[in-house]
């Protein structure tokens, strides 16, 4: 017994330096388990980004960003309410998973604000921070409502679905402020 007890941990060890993990016990196991840690994930996320979103807001400078970044906030706070209803719709209570990803796009933002003069320059990095997470947001939701889909959750996919257009129509503004005024304004510095 002990020989084959020595070869199972040999065998798992030689898993994990392939990159073969076995899940934790805590592991989502099934799609709506994984559906489920998805809306936990991307909860906690917006809840973040009704935080980070006046923080950027405080540091532009260009009008148009500032309007954009204030019409996405709204947008943030009705998104966090529809994934009350998500949670809902599902039969669980809302709450909240720290993301490391979206942890991780907020610091990033917040750096990039530290290390540029006020002006159009930080403007552009604060685009540029604003559309990292809008792209984040905009693979979640498309991940979200897919898997809201294949589970027979209509409703569901329905309200991820308007989320998700949302996303993509504040990745749209965020360009065209980009072009049209502030990235312009910024190599004219060069």
């Amino acid at each position: 017994m002990k020989s084959a007890d020595n070869k199972k941990e040999t065998t798992t060890k030689q898993e994990v330096k392939k990159g073969v993990t076995k899940p934790k016990s805590d592991a989502a196991s099934g799609l709506s388990e994984l559906f489920e840690d998805g809306l936990k994930d991307i909860y906690w996320a917006e809840k973040a980004l009704t935080k980070a979103i006046p923080v950027m807001t405080k540091n532009a400078t260009s009008a148009d960003l500032i309007e954009a970044l204030n019409s996405h906030l709204t947008e943030t706070e009705e998104h966090v309410t529809r994934l009350e209803q998500v949670f809902e719709l599902i039969g669980k209570k809302a709450s909240a998973k720290k993301c490391d990803a979206m942890a991780g796009l907020i610091e990033e933002g917040k750096g990039i604000i530290e290390e540029t003069e006020v002006g159009v320059v930080r403007d552009a990095g604060i685009i540029a921070a604003a559309q990292k997470i809008e792209h984040y947001e905009i693979a979640t939701y498309g991940t979200l409502r897919q898997f809201a889909e294949t589970l027979g959750l209509t409703e569901a996919a329905s309200i991820l679905e308007l989320t998700l257009d949302e996303e993509k129509g504040a990745d749209k503004k965020l360009t065209e402020v980009a072009v049209n005024a502030v990235n312009l304004e910024a190599a004219e510095l060069e």
